[in-house]
């Protein structure tokens, strides 16, 4: 191959890799996609208070199922956005991760979200939830970004990337 042929094919990758989400659907790359998995329930733990939450507050863990329906390996890096319960008001998450994904694999992790009582008047019904043993609908909106080598490191979304119901463990 020559070497202005060369130079061509990497300015080429390098302005694809750019270009984020457009340039890898170009090269046949598609989103990783996020979802809560059968049978895996979001789980609240009421906390007691403690120094740096006077009031108490609730431990969540989110189940999210990644996929990687592409034929290259990707590192899911972050995933950021709004968990909203119920109707209260949302809460800013972000994941920082570095989840390496080979091509066309699949894994579940827990992501974590710990709220403060004191910050959080809304989340009132978390409490009475968790005693009556009730469940409340939550989503999570937002975006994510991935590490994909020489090709770059595009984010997708905003979309909702889980969608459940947290019961009470």
């Amino acid at each position: 191959m020559s070497l202005l042929r060369r130079r061509s094919r990497v300015l080429s990758l390098l302005l694809l890799g750019a270009s984020g989400c457009a340039g890898l659907a170009a090269l046949g790359i598609v989103p990783l996609r996020i979802s809560e998995p059968p049978g895996r329930s979001a789980e609240l733990r009421l906390l007691g208070p403690a120094l740096d939450r006077p009031l108490g507050g609730a431990a969540i863990r989110l189940w999210a199922r990644v996929e990687n329906p592409n034929t290259i390996g990707v590192t899911l890096t972050q995933v950021t956005g709004d968990l909203h319960i119920e109707d209260a008001e949302a809460i800013a998450v972000d994941f920082p991760l570095g989840l390496p994904m080979t091509a066309n694999q699949d894994t579940i992790i827990p992501l974590d979200v710990t709220l403060k009582f004191d910050n959080l008047p809304r989340l009132a019904r978390l409490a009475r939830a968790a005693v009556s043993g009730g469940a409340l609908p939550d989503r999570v909106d937002g975006s994510f970004g991935v590490d994909a080598g020489r090709l770059g490191t595009p984010r997708f979304g905003p979309m909702t990337l889980l969608q459940g119901e947290i019961r009470v463990r």
